[in-house]
């Protein structure tokens, strides 16, 4: 998925307190997009259907403010060139990702949150007209509820890469480049890649179509990525001990003695090596229900036995 940008519509709910303090607060965003786009972020900002009427100012719709002769006409024209992806999932013809919206619930503060939801889902930008100081800062945290396909409630709470200043944009420097530098098409450039990016992981071979599977925008590429950048972090500053993600942001467990007892074949993976191993350890991607399964080898490495579906346990037979 290209790294784009996110409008989030609640930042233009509160209308500034005359015009002037309006054409300010627009010209700041603008800085924040020109930031933004020059360290690489596609020219693309995603918004709601309705962004034309938002009221910046009390009879000061963005239409108006469009048309405005004291603001710089370049400025204007650069930022109205970029809304072309209204409404949020324009041109995301994902059922997949269409479904995880439906079922999901985003609120910041208490308050749907429809276009952040999106930049979490897309793992993109989140923009924000600096309207308000809950709106001044590089990160978001907010409320995530989502009804899982085994029926199960899923409530955590996410943080959101986020920007209104220029500056925010400073601070999301390397992120970006890592973001542009890994940002991978589908699931077949993912493997193709994969000693490239994750130099010590080891897959196993049935691991292969799992990953090739995984189409351009499907929902659960992103989350895939993020988890596989994650555990070659982890593992590459593992020297000693035992493999511990903690300090990490992944959720991982094992499995119970009555699931391994039923379920271990459903578990066991030939590696590279020829052996077969037992890999109960998982990773939890909580937005697609999927598992990465993995084991531990030595000090530096690690090895992924299966990349997908929750597999059955005896409490969800799957």
């Amino acid at each position: 998925m290209d790294l784009e940008m996110v409008l989030n519509e609640l930042s233009l709910q509160t209308p500034a307190a005359d015009i002037p303090t309006a054409r300010k607060l627009m010209s700041e965003l603008i800085n924040t997009v020109r930031t933004a786009t020059s360290h690489g972020i596609k020219k693309v900002i995603r918004t709601h259907t309705d962004f034309q009427s938002t009221i910046l100012a009390s009879e000061y719709p963005v239409a108006r403010w469009r048309n405005d002769n004291a603001v710089d006409r370049e400025a204007r024209r650069f930022f109205i060139t970029l809304i072309t992806k209204a409404p949020f999932l324009a041109d995301v013809s994902d059922p997949k990702l269409e479904d995880a919206v439906s079922l999901s619930e985003f609120t910041h503060q208490g308050i749907p949150a429809s276009g952040l939801g999106i930049a979490y889902l897309l793992e993109t930008l989140a923009l924000s007209l600096a309207s308000q100081q809950c709106w001044d800062c590089s990160r978001l945290q907010m409320y995530f509820k989502q009804l899982d396909e085994n029926g199960d409630v899923i409530e955590a709470i996410i943080e959101i890469i986020h920007a209104s200043r220029s500056k925010h944009i400073q601070e999301h420097t390397n992120w970006i480049q890592i973001r542009i530098r890994t940002g991978v098409k589908d699931g077949l450039e993912l493997w193709k890649r994969r000693e490239e990016l994750f130099p010590n992981i080891e897959f196993c071979d049935n691991v292969s179509k799992q990953l090739q599977s995984i189409r351009a925008r499907q929902l659960e590429l992103q989350p895939v990525v993020k988890a596989l950048f994650e555990l070659q972090n982890c593992c590459k500053n593992w020297s000693t001990g035992l493999f511990n993600v903690e300090g990490y942001p992944i959720e991982e467990s094992g499995e119970s003695e009555a699931t391994l007892n039923k379920y271990g074949r459903e578990r066991t993976f030939r590696c590279l090596d020829g052996k077969q191993r037992l890999f109960e350890r998982h990773v939890k991607l909580r937005i697609c229900n999927w598992r990465i399964h993995f084991f531990p080898e030595t000090p530096g490495r690690v090895i992924i036995g299966y990349i997908g579906r929750h597999l059955p346990t005896v409490k969800y037979r799957t």
